[in-house]
């Protein structure tokens, strides 16, 4: 069986990356195509070797951040790609949408979706250029023609013609992301949740406590994109009056200015770590008292299955994803507001809980590496026979 992989591009690497580093595993001889491809980036290097075919706009998309304004070029950077020879396309999609490419009648089209891109439907970005009134315009015509085109290349276009372009299946990455296909795009979809390396975590950490840790330090933890959309803000301000310090682990992404904002937020009790190596990841979740996670919307989220599996409660916005991944009063705590107050009582409940490192870890094991890996392979070769 022929098989191509397809992304969106490869700059930052995040949760959509990890799950493509998972099915380069399980497709080792699969190129890669993607709009473009940033070689001494951090996804740039994740996937250093690997056979990475870009696109045609590749040289335009790389200079600066034009990628992202020009992200209505998608028609043109997969209408020109043509993977008719191959027997199975896995195409991993989100916000630059990462379909339309050209197949023949045998190809079978598997779209394992993050989310239908957030800037097209009203979900808050991680940019939030709507502020800004000739962002406003453009959205306004750009953004009708996207969603046109986003509709018509998540169909399964028949009878099929020598060379056709859509997704035969949907693969969703949460339930919440299921209802989100099934609302824009009129299509079912299977639930397959992402890849989290559990099990190494766990050996990790639990080796890391038993040898060094005697007891948990008092900062909780951020890990993400430094981007809008994330609750990072509001987490920087409720801490600024707060008996704990915060540690915020990620890089800045695109045109997202949140770092600057959040860097005005005076207070000695804000780390900023950029972006560092798993192993350094595992040992500031083994330390941390608990972790943060305040995105109002969440496609998934699969940092605090990764602190749950560290042995690490959450305090999480009950919405999104987390409602699929965080049991309330169990592995964590679900809140329904962002705001310094709420966040003070979340802390002070938190506090008065006994948490058991035994079902945080338990619950962390159904989003493991091992089920996704098997999911896929099984529903491959379901929809290939």
């Amino acid at each position: 069986m022929k098989v191509a992989l397809v992304h969106d591009y490869l700059k930052e690497y995040g949760g959509a990356e990890r799950v493509l580093k998972v099915l380069t595993e399980m497709y080792p001889e699969a190129p890669i195509y993607t709009a473009f491809y940033v070689r001494n980036s951090t996804a740039g290097k994740e996937f250093a070797g690997k056979d990475i075919k870009e696109s045609w706009l590749a040289p335009i998309l790389k200079i600066g951040k034009l990628y992202s304004p020009l992200r209505f070029l998608a028609p043109l950077i997969w209408g020109r790609m043509d993977l008719s020879d191959y027997d199975l396309v896995i195409t991993s999609c989100s916000w630059y949408i990462t379909r339309g490419f050209k197949v023949s009648p045998r190809t079978k089209v598997v779209a394992y979706c993050h989310t239908p891109p957030r800037w097209l439907y009203g979900y808050e970005t991680s940019v939030g250029f709507r502020k800004f009134w000739p962002v406003k315009i453009y959205a306004a015509i750009v953004g009708h023609f996207m969603r046109m085109y986003d509709f018509a290349s998540a169909q399964n276009h028949t009878p099929r013609s020598l060379v056709r372009s859509g997704v035969d299946y949907f693969i969703a990455n949460s339930e919440n992301v299921k209802k989100r296909i099934e609302k824009f795009y009129r299509r079912d979809s299977t639930v397959i949740y992402p890849p989290v390396d559990i099990e190494k975590i766990i050996n990790f950490t639990t080796a890391l406590r038993s040898s060094v840790v005697k007891k948990q330090e008092t900062y909780f933890l951020i890990v993400s994109r430094i981007v809008g959309a994330k609750g990072l803000e509001e987490a920087a301000k409720a801490f600024r009056n707060l008996p704990y310090k915060l540690k915020i682990v990620g890089e800045a992404h695109g045109y997202s200015n949140v770092k600057s904002q959040m860097s005005k937020v005076k207070s000695q009790n804000i780390d900023f770590l950029e972006r560092v190596t798993d192993e350094k990841l595992w040992g500031l979740y083994a330390r941390a008292k608990g972790f943060i996670a305040l995105a109002r919307d969440e496609d998934f989220g699969m940092t605090v299955v990764e602190a749950q599996a560290a042995g690490i409660p959450v305090i999480a916005f009950n919405g999104g994803g987390f409602k699929e991944s965080v049991i309330d009063g169990v592995t964590g705590i679900l809140i329904n507001n962002t705001d310094e107050k709420t966040l003070k009582k979340a802390i002070e409940r938190f506090n008065k809980i006994k948490w058991d490192e035994n079902k945080l870890r338990n619950n962390a094991r159904k989003f493991s590496k091992e089920r996704f890996v098997k999911e896929i392979e099984e529903y491959i070769w379901r929809i290939m026979n």
